[in-house]
This record gives structure tokens, sequence and C-alpha cells, in this order.
């Protein structure tokens, strides 16, 4: 069974499985060209990350390929902060994630705690590896990366390190709670 979005729920935040509504406030979040130092590019518009957004929840093209997004809402603050995501090949039985949290709220663990959340989320599904691609000066995102279980390998794609997770109290594998709405992680 392949596994699809749901809400996930942690101390501090709810991770929400995006929609294209999100895309105004998103693009507030995403606005800082610092936030692009890494994986390149320029920030959205509104208009352009509705579009973007529209593409996500359409869901791949490839049947064998399940895109997974969420928002990060902080709950103390009502505001959406950044995203995570998964891509799990079905057939691969993989899941490569990412994460990134605005400029506002960088330094108070929301990317780690979101991050730790999705890695617990995937390893009650039946999925074999999680991997993240991570550019060798993002220390931040190497901090984050590692907080949630992965470790780096000396594989490169891109000039990016590839990580894999490294094992954790959840481990990989099924738990039969596939079909919860809602996960709480602690």
């Amino acid at each position: 069974m392949t596994p699809s979005g749901t809400d996930i729920r942690t101390p501090r935040l709810d991770l929400l499985p995006l929609r294209v509504e999100h895309a105004e406030e998103m693009a507030g979040v995403l606005a800082d060209p610092a936030l692009h130092r890494f994986i390149g590019g320029t920030p959205y518009t509104p208009d352009a990350l509705a579009t973007r957004y529209r593409r996500l929840v359409a869901g791949s093209p490839d049947p064998e390929v399940t895109w997974l997004n969420w928002v990060i809402l902080l709950r103390e603050d009502s505001r959406l902060t950044g995203t995570v995501q998964a891509t799990l090949s079905a057939a691969k039985g993989t899941a490569e994630i990412a994460w990134v949290v605005g400029t506002p709220w960088q330094g108070r663990g929301i990317a780690k705690e979101a991050a730790v959340a999705l890695v617990a989320w995937l390893t009650s599904h039946p999925v074999r590896s999680i991997t993240a691609h991570i550019h060798p000066d993002h220390h931040a995102s190497a901090a984050v990366a590692r907080a949630a279980g992965l470790a780096p390998t000396p594989e490169r794609q891109d000039g990016e390190v590839r990580w894999e997770f490294a094992g954790g109290a959840g481990g990989i594998g099924g738990s039969g709670r596939e079909n919860d709405t809602t996960t709480q992680v602690p």
C-alpha cells in the first residue's frame, strides 16, 4: 500500500497536507532569496506558487511515484512556517525527503521537529529506505538530517551529499497504522 498524506502532529507543529490555498501565505514564508542559496532558483510569486502547488496536489504523472507534501503550521503562532515533502517510489520502496523553513522561523528547531516527525511517520509504513540530498555546505540542513536519523554517505548527486536513514527507535517497516488519518509524534 502506498501511504497518502495525512495530518502529522508534534508537540508544537501540525504538518498539514499541502493545498493550493496555502500558496499565498507560503509565498511570503519562502520569499527570502537567501533560502535559495543551496537549492537554487528564486522565490515564487503567489500565483506561480499556486501553479506549482496545483501540480504537486495533482500528484506525480508516474503511477509508481507518489508525491507527499505538507505545510508546517506552528500552532503557537497559527502561522505556516515551511514545508516537508517525501517522494515515494512504490517499486523501489524508497522515500526521498526534503524540508524548508522560512527565514524568520529558522533556529527554533522547527525543521528538526518536522523532519523527525516525517521520518517517524514514514517508518510506520512499508518504506525500505529514506534518503535526502543536502548541499555539503548547508550545515543547518545536515544537522536536521542527523537529528532525523539520517547519516551522510560518500555518494553525491548533482553536487549534493546523499544522506540515508540509519535507523532509530521506529525502524523501517509497516506497523499496521497505515490507515491512520492523524499521527501523533512525541
